[in-house]
C-alpha cells in the first residue's frame, strides 16, 4: 500500500523515467511543484503538452525548428556558408557551437550514434541525408564533431571512411586535454587525442 496520494506517486513515476533522474531526485521535483503554486505545475504541463505538436525538424539539417517549418534558418540565412557542414550527433550540439560564434556553416545532425549493442546501425541516422546534401550542395568540407565517446568515435570512423571517396575535405574537431586536468585523471579517449594531436614547440 502506498503511503502517498496515487496523483504524487503517479508524477514521482513519470518523472523517474527521465535519463539522470534517479528516485529521490524524482521525489523532490514533485514535492517542489507540488509547494510551489499551481501556476507554475500548469505552465509546465502546458509546456509538455505541447512539445510534440510545436517542436519539429529541418528538412535539411535536422536541427529542431518550430512545427510548420520546413527549413531552419541556421541553413537558409545567407550569411551560412552551405559549402561546410558540421555533423553533429544531436540538435543539442548544434546549440553549443553556435555559442563560440566561431562557425558560419551548416549543421547536419546525424539523430545519434553507431553503437551496435543498442541496435542503432548507419541505417538508423541520417547518413543517407548527408550524402545527398554533399551533393546538392556541393560541399567541400564536413567537419566531423561527434562526441568523444566511444560510439562518436565509431560514427566518425565510419563516416571518415564513406567519406574518403568522395572529392569532399574531411576535418575532425581538435581534441585535448582540458586545462587543470591532471594526466591519471584524464580519460583514455581525450588522452589518445591529446597525444595525436601534439604541436612542435
Amino acid at each position: 500500500m502506498s503511503l502517498l496520494p496515487p496523483a504524487l506517486t503517479n508524477l514521482i513515476e513519470e518523472l523517474g523515467k527521465l535519463p539522470g533522474v534517479g528516485p529521490r531526485t524524482a521525489e523532490r521535483y514533485a514535492y517542489n511543484l507540488l509547494r510551489s503554486p499551481a501556476g507554475n505545475a500548469q505552465r509546465l504541463a502546458r509546456s509538455m503538452s505541447e512539445l510534440h505538436d510545436k517542436v519539429s525538424y529541418c528538412k535539411k539539417t535536422f536541427v529542431f525548428v518550430p512545427a510548420g517549418q520546413e527549413f531552419s534558418t541556421l541553413y537558409t540565412d545567407p550569411s551560412r556558408n552551405k559549402k561546410v557542414i558540421a555533423v553533429v550527433q544531436e540538435p543539442f550540439d548544434v546549440i553549443a557551437i553556435e555559442r563560440t560564434n566561431q562557425f558560419k556553416g551548416t549543421y547536419h545532425v546525424l539523430g545519434g550514434a553507431i553503437s551496435p549493442i543498442d541496435g542503432i546501425g548507419p541505417e538508423q541516422l541520417h547518413i543517407q541525408e548527408l550524402f545527398a546534401r554533399i551533393t546538392e550542395d556541393e560541399v567541400e568540407e564536413v567537419i566531423l564533431a561527434t562526441n568523444a565517446s566511444v560510439e562518436g568515435e565509431s560514427t566518425a570512423l565510419f563516416l571518415q571512411k564513406r567519406l574518403s571517396d568522395l572529392p569532399t575535405r574531411v576535418t575532425r574537431l581538435a581534441r585535448g586535454l582540458p586545462v587543470g586536468v591532471d594526466l591519471e585523471y584524464a580519460d583514455q579517449i581525450t588522452l589518445s587525442h591529446a597525444l595525436e594531436g601534439r604541436q612542435t614547440l
